[in-house]
């Protein structure tokens, strides 16, 4: 299906934005969990760039069975990229949107936690997936990328003197407005720094934000992503967002 389609869907108040290189064994799997859920007038978004794998040609065929429309870029740019060319398209159609979500391809987000982020988004303006509060975990991570993530969520929280435990996760759940208020236009990430980044202007603008305890689950199929330029690039960020924000 098309993006432009998507138009077509009404009513569409709710949008699961996944972004995918190289997922096509895990996004069956993450849309299956979706719709299974039964939720009224949600839809997901699906934004390949271009996957070797086929992920794109996947995307398609789930899109002829469930509610979901399939953005194709020509290249690898980047997760905070496809985040906001996503972010972009939503925020530009018609009708207005209850919230957007944002989760992972690799089933490391479970999605039986939805329902909680669409109850949390009714008393909040930004919801955070949180791994390091009570409640929350990982799974199936090596001792060294648990001292990294741990790492750079304290070195981050001290830096932009945030509040919240978990910075560097993934999992959120947006109003429209926050999208709208933070410009989309001047983030300057385009690794996983986009997550620290998106939340540290919504603080910034006043919005209202909140952390609910989620549990990483490290991928059965595939490769992550996670590597030393995304690294490198979260310090430097981190400063420089510092100095400039």
């Amino acid at each position: 299906m098309a993006f432009g389609e998507i138009r077509q869907m009404r009513p569409m108040s709710k949008v699961i934005v996944i972004p995918t290189y190289n997922e096509r064994q895990n996004l069956p799997l993450v849309v299956e969990g979706i719709f299974a859920l039964g939720i009224p007038d949600l839809r997901v978004m699906v934004v390949d760039d271009n996957s070797p794998d086929g992920t794109g040609v996947v995307a398609e065929k789930l899109a002829q069975k469930y509610p979901v429309s399939v953005m194709h870029r020509e290249k690898k740019q980047g997760i905070g990229a496809a985040y906001v060319c996503a972010f972009k398209k939503i925020l530009a159609l018609p009708e207005k949107q209850e919230c957007v979500i944002q989760m992972d391809a690799d089933m490391s987000h479970d999605p039986a936690l939805i329902p909680q982020m669409l109850a949390s988004i009714k008393t909040c303006d930004l919801v955070l997936g949180s791994r390091y509060i009570a409640g929350g975990g990982i799974k199936n991570w090596d001792p060294l990328r648990r001292l990294v993530s741990r790492f750079g969520n304290v070195y981050a929280r001290f830096v932009l003197w945030l509040p919240y435990r978990d910075l560097t996760g993934g999992y959120k759940c947006f109003r429209p407005e926050v999208l709208e208020a933070i410009d989309l236009d001047s983030l300057s990430s385009r690794g996983y720094n986009f997550q620290i980044e998106t939340t540290f202007k919504a603080h910034q603008k006043g919005f209202r934000i909140i952390e609910i305890p989620i549990v990483f689950t490290e991928r059965k199929f595939g490769v992550s992503k996670f590597n030393l330029p995304i690294i490198l690039e979260s310090f430097i960020k981190v400063f420089w967002l510092r100095l400039h924000g």
